[in-house]
């Protein structure tokens, strides 16, 4: 959204007036505006379903996509405004808006240079990230943005110049401190929830890490949704500075800040596309990290079948190009290749996550010991990377801290900072799957398994999700369960069962 002074309406702009209505419709981050077939300004502008329109409101105003009703949901005098559009353009409801047709997109051009084949200037990108961040490109746009930098079309100079850009049209946090450590993993692997372990390890060493976590967008459950179920984490950047400084440390939503939000509406569109590109993943990673504040990084990438990065040979490359565009940005970065061949701990789902690690933070009898290795692991490397251990004490130091109950003690006070700790929910159904058949568990669908506890409701239900019961290596006899479907109505309970009995290749057994 613009917010700065627009030009004096027009005579003729002054009667494209309409009424502002609040649809209630969720269309996540996309602008989308309803309006009459029949309505005066459709007929006289020419607008047509999926036209760009211009609604503004004082010197608010955003570029929307617009949907035509043919039914009496709405009245000709009005325009309905999706969620996304209604908290942009804010307002009462009934009050009077301008509607326009918006100037053209002049940094697309940029864009259809790049799909030529034509590199992208510095310009050009600063222009392109600009307009996305105001809500000028609609979703084809962006769409096209994503294709043409799709595989390996991006050189190392447009990485850097496309991560600048993205830190500049949003918030940076600035900390006193000198080194101010984050940690981050790329994705693709369900239930691997070891932020919540590497904080309030870091934490209680005494380095400072500010961290700053995403919703689920296509997954059952991102760190902020997680962490969401044990305390608040809409923290603005005031909230933030007072939970660090008391605690060295914070889980927070990075949308609450609006650190690199053209990052964001990138993420909305290409996720679903399931295009790879090195440069487009480094910028998004980075841009989030500098903006936060971060001096220096650990990276952890899954490397699987069914994982985001794929093989040793992709993610030794993008390693390279995540530690190049940080040198150049002035950001030290660490990258940590690890397996990524099934799900981290036993649950996928936000609340059955927080359940893990909770047993791993109160050093519970049975608590899952991939999940405690691996954020172990993470945590020596933060510790190292920040000055705090000597090279290859980090882990010794990280499972001191873990085993004496001291990260336990220091996740509670950041809890306790953020608004207070609560007990995750659990779902009121559930369903024990068992195997029809006996072997030795040789292959784990990553991406099935997390559709399994998408139809159970996750994450939007907290208790939904799926506990995973099978590890790779394991021997599974004839009736035994090998994953329980979490949910918090009989219906989602049905979905995701249906899904999960259909599956052959949720798990693959060898047989014995």
């Amino acid at each position: 959204m613009n917010t700065h002074h627009l030009p004096q309406a027009t005579a003729s702009e002054q009667a494209h007036r309409l009424q502002m209505r609040r649809m209630g419709i969720d269309t996540y981050q996309e602008m989308v505006v309803y309006m009459r077939s029949d309505c005066h300004i459709c007929k006289s502008e020419g607008f047509e379903a999926q036209s760009r329109v211009e609604v503004w409101r004082g010197d608010r105003h955003i570029v929307a996509t617009l949907n035509v009703v043919h039914a009496a949901m709405i009245a000709t005098h009005d325009i309905g405004l999706s969620e996304a559009a209604w908290r942009a353009l804010g307002g009462v409801d009934g009050e009077l808006v301008g509607v326009r047709h918006p100037a053209p997109v002049l940094s697309f051009s940029a864009v259809r240079a790049k799909i030529y084949g034509r590199p992208l200037t510095s310009d050009g990108i600063n222009a392109i990230v600009r307009d996305i961040a105001d809500g000028h490109y609609s979703d084809i746009e962006m769409a096209s943005l994503i294709t043409a930098c799709s595989g390996s079309r991006m050189d190392m100079a447009e990485t850097i110049a496309l991560t600048t850009a993205m830190i500049n049209v949003g918030q940076r946090l600035h900390w006193d401190s000198e080194v101010m450590v984050d940690k981050h993993c790329v994705g693709g692997l369900p239930g691997n929830r070891t932020t919540l372990l590497v904080v309030p390890i870091v934490a209680a060493c005494g380095l400072k890490i500010p961290k700053t976590s995403s919703r689920a967008i296509t997954s059952p459950a991102g760190t902020a949704d997680t962490m969401e179920t044990l305390a608040p984490v809409a923290l603005d950047l005031a909230q933030m500075r007072r939970v660090v400084d008391l605690e060295n440390g914070c889980i927070a939503w990075g949308g609450a800040v609006n650190l690199s939000p053209a990052d964001d509406m990138l993420i909305r569109v290409e996720r679903p596309l399931g295009l790879d590109s090195d440069g487009l993943l480094v910028a998004s990673v980075l841009s989030k990290k500098i903006a936060a504040g971060s001096t220096h990084v650990v990276i952890d990438l899954p490397v699987g079948r069914t994982a985001k990065v794929r093989s040793f040979e992709a993610a030794n490359a993008l390693a390279g190009k995540l530690v190049g565009a940080g040198d150049a940005l002035g950001i030290k970065v660490r990258t940590i290749i690890t397996d990524g061949e099934q799900p981290v701990g036993r649950g996928i789902g936000p609340a059955l996550e927080a359940h893990d690690v909770l047993a791993v933070l109160q050093n519970a009898p049975g608590a899952p010991d991939d999940l405690r290795q691996r954020a172990l692991l993470l945590a020596g490397h933060v510790l190292e990377l920040g000055g705090k251990a000597e090279v290859g004490k980090g882990l010794a130091m990280a499972r001191s801290v873990l085993d004496s109950g001291a990260a336990w003690a220091k996740f509670q006070a950041i809890c306790e900072a953020q608004g207070g700790m609560r007990v995750p929910p659990k779902a009121a159904y559930t369903h024990v799957m068992c195997s029809k058949h006996r072997g030795r568990v040789i292959a784990i669908d990553n991406r099935r398994l997390a559709s399994v506890a998408k139809l159970a409701g996750a994450p939007k239900a907290a208790a939904a999700g799926l506990m995973f019961h099978a590890p790779i290596g394991s021997i599974i006899e004839i009736g035994q369960p090998y994953l329980t479907i979490h949910a918090e109505s009989p219906g989602e309970l049905a979905y995701a069962l249906i899904y999960a009995e259909a599956q052959e290749n949720l798990i693959s057994l060898q047989e014995l």
